[in-house]
């Protein structure tokens, strides 16, 4: 049986086990994008607790409209470029493998000092609130429509930043299309009613994610690591369905898959639900069982239980931690050594979500992030 500890390889790379620190977006980089100190030792710490893999708070790609959140990091100059090396060096020194999550906001940015429009696939807008936690306030704007030009930007500021990344020294990249951002907002159909050749059915709505992947591949090579993140729903809308059922989903990986990835990361408000109907498969497991790369699943893991059935019953190779990391910066020791588990506190988010917030938090409360 496959069970949390045990090794997994990723293309080239050799990870020591299979737990993943999540994504999150933390809101807590210079106002031009850097990644600071305080990253570095909120990253380093995962590391010390014995994660395998970390997985970057989504940074923007670009000078133009990538950017989703005010103090959001980038990857976009060198400069950013540069600010990430000492994290990736501390993570590396604990032994544990890094990623860079690569993001544009599209329609769901609430914070970008490059521009003050949004753009997105179609005029179509966002669902719900801008979240305050993030600094967001009111509804979104409806989006201006890309256009061409605008769409070969966000094509080479992808890639541009995937060299930035390898040139930093992270071990591969992740390409957000969850979420609702941008790649997500050009394969959903609710978000993408163009009629060229980035809309129309579902292969015509995987056209920029594939655009990407190939320009991405093109510009970092076959050896170093590149997947993607996907989901159904988004931030402000987490019932948010794909078209075509089980057979759609299908058609989304197998495609994504073969154009170059080395990996799937699934993202679901549970990772063990029903993706479509009741008593079906979870979207994780129909990525599982179409694909021959390995599938990382997201959703309301808690416990070394959870994550271990999961991995037991085949549904996913690695299990990605979120709120259950936040508490407990140690998740993996913790299971290891069958220690109990903090529960997430949403008051170390208020007002915002940055990690000095978190860190006021948990001395105000005396909540440790670790037991060492």
């Amino acid at each position: 049986m496959t069970t949390l500890f045990d090794s997994i390889q990723i293309g080239g790379l050799q990870l020591p086990n299979r737990a993943v620190l999540a994504p999150m977006t933390r809101v807590s980089a210079e106002s031009d994008g850097l990644a600071n100190e305080l990253m570095r030792d909120y990253y380093t710490s995962f590391a010390q607790g014995e994660f395998g893999l970390l997985i970057t708070e989504g940074t923007y790609t670009d000078e133009a409209f990538s950017q989703g959140y005010l103090n959001q990091p980038g990857l976009a100059n060198e400069a950013q470029r540069d600010s990430w090396k000492p994290i990736v060096e501390a993570v590396h020194a604990e032994g544990s493998r890094m990623f860079a999550q690569l993001m544009h906001g599209g329609a769901q940015t609430q914070g970008n000092r490059f521009q003050q429009r949004t753009v997105g696939p179609s005029t179509v807008q966002p669902a719900g609130k801008q979240l305050s936690f993030y600094g967001g306030e009111g509804e979104y704007p409806v989006p201006d429509e890309m256009t061409e030009d605008e769409i070969q930007q966000v094509i080479a500021g992808f890639a541009h930043a995937a060299r930035h990344a390898k040139d930093a020294g992270f071990d591969g990249v992740e390409l957000h299309g969850a979420n609702g951002y941008l790649l997500h907002e050009f394969i959903s159909a609710e978000f993408n009613q163009r009629s060229d050749r980035w809309g129309g059915d579902i292969e015509g709505r995987l056209s920029l994610p594939l655009a990407v992947i190939e320009a991405v591949r093109r510009e970092v090579g076959n050896d170093f690591i590149v997947g993607m993140r996907l989901s159904q729903g988004m931030v402000t809308d987490a019932t948010l369905k794909w078209d075509g059922g089980v057979e759609g989903a299908r058609t989304r990986f197998i495609t994504l898959a073969r154009a170059g990835l080395d990996f799937l990361h699934v993202t679901e408000g549970d990772a063990s639900a029903p993706a479509f109907e009741e008593g079906g498969p979870s979207l994780s497991a129909i990525a599982r069982e179409c694909v021959d790369i390995p599938v990382i699943g997201n959703g309301s893991i808690a416990t070394g239980e959870q994550a271990n059935r999961l991995l037991e019953k085949g549904e996913m190779d690695m299990v990605a931690i979120g709120k259950a990391a936040l508490a407990n910066h140690d998740w993996p020791l913790r299971v290891r050594n069958d220690e109990d588990m903090t529960r997430f506190n949403f008051e170390m988010f208020i007002p915002m979500a940055t990690l000095s917030n978190e860190k006021a938090w948990r001395q105000d409360n005396q909540e440790p992030s670790s037991l060492n």
